[in-house]
């Protein structure tokens, strides 16, 4: 009798070597044409400065953006496995989401009163 563990461990070999050789094959055989661009620091096509703008402060509209993307994230996570289930649930499914949803309403609208939604 095998041990139950020996297809996963061959499963993380051949991983393993299909990563490792990867790396090692695209060094061998990628194209090197270096120039002063690609060894630079990527910076999203924006010459990097020693300060931010503005003395050194960012504007919260990116912070409001990423918490947009979070809470909104969140809840889509949440939202699709209820609905698949919403039957089964019965009435503490939907008074369990009925809060979820109010409690995610507090950010939306804290966001909402900072402007966040102002893409002016």
């Amino acid at each position: 009798m095998t041990n139950p563990y020996v297809p996963i461990l061959i499963l993380m070999a051949v991983a393993a070597v299909l990563a490792l050789g990867g790396v090692i094959v695209s060094a061998f055989i990628g194209p090197k044409r270096y120039n002063r661009a690609k060894l630079e620091a990527y910076e999203c096509g924006i010459m990097p400065t020693p300060h931010a703008v503005g003395g050194g402060r960012l504007p919260i509209k990116y912070y409001l953006v990423a918490m947009t993307f979070i809470v909104f994230d969140v809840e889509v996570v949440f939202l699709y496995p209820w609905a698949v289930a919403s039957q089964r649930l019965g009435t503490f499914g939907l008074v369990t989401m009925l809060t979820f949803l109010a409690l995610i309403t507090v950010p939306f609208i804290y966001e909402w009163r900072r402007g966040g939604f102002d893409w002016v």
